[in-house]
């Protein structure tokens, strides 16, 4: 099948990689060639734009920073819309805004494109050992017939309704990341305070009741003072400030994932931290 993918940072350059291992045929763009040279040297082949890449493919992946940049890649004078073949297929894996993401829907509906909004879970990790979790919204019809691409880069995937609902499902993902990555930070400022053994405390907690995934992986990498993104802290921002507009949207007051928020702001656009992966958090204290 000729997949087209936009978007080749930490996240999408790893689930690219694992396109081109099964032996599909990739074309690939993103605003900075050099990060996707290392796919390109493995068999993609480079494009100009979006719109090239669309041209060429009938299934088009992107994977970009912020709802601005996805409503750019499609809609924008160079974007995939532009050139995009009928009966074709997009899936947008950016975590974004739900209203974008019927957008799309409608406007592919309208135009003969099938369009999914497909957010993933599982960080840098996941995106290169292909164990992510893939949460979709759209066209059931071309969920089914995307499914086996979708077996190829993640470890489970979910078919949630229409367009949007993908993006809702990584809102809920997200607040609930909001208090496991607020947790992880504290326990690790109480362990340190307290004088115990912080890696004894990482393997004692991670076989007991607050046992979870960030722990288990940002843990390690706070204790060697590795802060490089697994993803970044000002993509979470953007995130949790989707999620509680959703949940104003919906008359929702969620006090928790505001006060993370509000600690995301200080790390991001105070402190300047932005391009530290989310466990930089615990810099801020």
């Amino acid at each position: 099948m000729k997949i087209g993918f936009i978007g080749t940072g930490v996240m999408g350059a790893a689930i690219a990689e694992n396109l081109l291992k099964a032996g599909q045929k990739l074309a690939v763009y993103n605003r900075t060639k050099s990060k996707a040279d290392q796919l390109v040297a493995k068999g993609a082949v480079w494009c100009d734009s979006p719109a090239q890449v669309a041209k060429t493919s009938e299934v088009v992946f992107t994977m970009v920073g912020f709802p601005q940049d996805v409503e750019e890649v499609y809609f924008g004078e160079e974007g995939i819309f532009k050139t995009l073949t009928p009966g074709s297929a997009v899936v947008d894996m950016t975590t974004s805004k739900p209203s974008l993401a019927a957008k799309i829907g409608q406007y592919a509906a309208k135009h003969d494109f099938a369009a999914l909004d497909a957010p993933v879970s599982g960080g840098d990790i996941g995106a290169k050992q292909a164990t992510l979790t893939i949460m979709v919204g759209g066209s059931k019809t071309a969920y089914d017939r995307l499914l086996p691409l979708f077996k190829i880069i993640g470890q489970t995937t979910t078919y949630f309704g229409p367009a949007g609902a993908g993006q809702h499902a990584k809102m809920a993902n997200q607040i609930m990341i909001a208090g496991t990555m607020t947790g992880l930070t504290e326990m690790l400022l109480y362990t340190r305070k307290a004088g115990l053994d912080e890696q004894k405390i990482l393997k004692a907690l991670s076989n007991g009741g607050a046992d979870n995934w960030s722990m288990e992986n940002y843990v390690p990498r706070i204790l060697k003072n590795d802060y490089t993104p697994g993803f970044f802290a000002r993509h979470f921002l953007k995130d949790l400030r989707i999620a509680l507009e959703e949940a104003d949207n919906m008359g929702l007051d969620l006090r928790a994932t505001a006060n993370a928020k509000r600690l995301y702001e200080i790390m991001v656009d105070v402190k300047g931290l932005g391009d530290q992966g989310t466990q930089g958090l615990i810099n801020i204290y």
